[in-house]
């Protein structure tokens, strides 16, 4: 099994533009931060992935794979790629650098996810996330295209199972205030200081009939790195350090499904099933059936990809807490707070902590990391099965890698 041996998170609620920190600043800050996490020097690194959705539009930079290595003069040499799955960006790096482990290829990987999206305006950034979307169909010439494909996915829901407007949009609100509140604990949260009664003007300002600011996660800039590493070279490492081998935490099980690009096939696909987005369900209950548990009762929280307040209230049946339709509950008896039955995004997710979309899945990695070694600080969760469910999202449903990260140890 993979191990994950540290990481290290740039704090969210920055500005790299207006600080005159370059990309390159960026990398180094993140990677140096992992190593010194790990216990490691940039020598022990044997392979580099970098997970980045759209440099080329928001920096006219290309080939960050290779822009990577400049962190350190150590790693040159190294074999590098970027991965781009949109918002999915940083877990398809971390699978492809996971089965590279695997293989026997390299014992040791630097895992990077990286964005930084605050070079433009709100509204050339809506243009940009678009390409994420089938362009041509559903993203060219309306603007802010996200929130609007996102809001259809709570009509779905809506007309599904006879939800009334008024309350699912008052859900909407609760699942974004909890993560406002979340991110507060979180001292590399976008959001932790943000004065939220004095925002009320511009948060509750209607993008589409379903998706007011509020709903959103904003423009981040960000860039995370984890270094994980092979049974063997983690057996070494944990002896000469004097560490609890069964403590470091593992990769327990994952899952990787595609859906259909354009949202509109999804949801006309997933008429006859059980779930508004059965391909997002398989990637989690391949996660589970690999990790080797039976579902939701097996984990302490999850780290979910919310994006907009409609997938976060989509998760709760997607992850097995309620049956699809019964996801209102899980809210009404307060199941997804931080001291609940099964807490959701104890970071802030992607709503309070921000969403640097090529980081986003690499930062939900090193979040769970964090939980189930105890080290999350202010926003650490009760941990009972020492296992946590990170779950990250690319387009409107499309890509979807989940992953179980546990210790060995209960």
């Amino acid at each position: 099994m993979v191990k994950i041996l540290g990481g290290y998170q740039t704090d969210f609620a920055r500005n790299w533009l207006k600080e005159g920190v370059s990309i390159v600043e960026a990398f180094k800050e993140c990677v140096n931060g992992a190593l010194e996490s790990s216990h490691l020097n940039a020598r022990d690194i044997e392979t580099i992935h970098v997970g980045n959705a759209a440099a080329e539009l928001f920096l006219s930079q290309g080939h960050l794979g290779a822009l990577s290595i400049e962190a350190d003069p150590s790693l040159r040499g190294l074999p590098s790629a970027r991965h781009e799955a949109a918002c999915a960006s940083g877990s398809v790096a971390a699978l492809a650098a996971s089965a590279e482990l695997e293989a026997g290829r390299y014992d040791v990987a630097l895992v990077i996810g990286i964005e930084q999206m605050k070079t433009v305006d709100p509204q050339k950034c809506g243009e940009f996330l678009g390409t994420a979307a089938w362009y041509e169909k559903e993203a060219k010439g309306i603007e802010f295209p996200f929130p609007k494909l996102f809001g259809q996915l709570g009509v779905a829901y809506m007309d599904r199972f006879g939800l009334d407007h008024g309350y699912y949009s008052e859900c909407q609100s609760y699942l974004s205030d909890l993560m406002f509140n979340n991110a507060r604990l979180n001292k590399n949260a976008q959001a932790r200081n943000w004065d939220i009664s004095n925002m009320s003007d511009k948060l509750t300002a209607r993008i589409s009939p379903e998706i007011t600011v509020k709903d959103c996660s904003q423009i981040t800039d960000g860039a995370v790195a984890i270094i994980i590493a092979s049974d063997k070279f983690t057996s070494q490492y944990a002896k000469t350090r004097g560490f609890d081998l069964e403590s470091i935490p593992t990769i327990l099980g994952w899952g990787h499904t595609t859906a259909p690009i354009a949202l509109s096939d999804k949801l006309s696909e997933s008429e006859n099933d059980t779930y508004v987005l059965p391909h997002a369900r398989r990637a989690i209950t391949d996660a589970y059936r690999r990790a080797g548990i039976a579902g939701h009762s097996s984990i302490d929280s999850y780290e979910f990809h919310d994006c907009f307040t409609t997938t976060s209230y989509a998760s709760i049946d997607l992850v097995g807490l309620t049956k699809p339709g019964d996801n209102h509950l899980a809210i009404e008896k307060g199941w997804i707070e931080k001291d609940g039955l099964l807490p959701l995004n104890p970071s802030g997710g992607l709503i309070g902590a921000g969403h640097p979309v090529g980081a986003t899945g690499v930062r939900q990695l090193l979040d769970s990391y964090l939980q189930v070694s105890e080290r999350a600080g202010p926003y650490q969760t009760q941990l009972k099965n020492k296992k946590v469910l990170a779950v990250n999202i690319g387009g409107s449903g499309t890509t979807t890698v989940a992953t179980v990260i546990g210790t060995g140890k209960t």
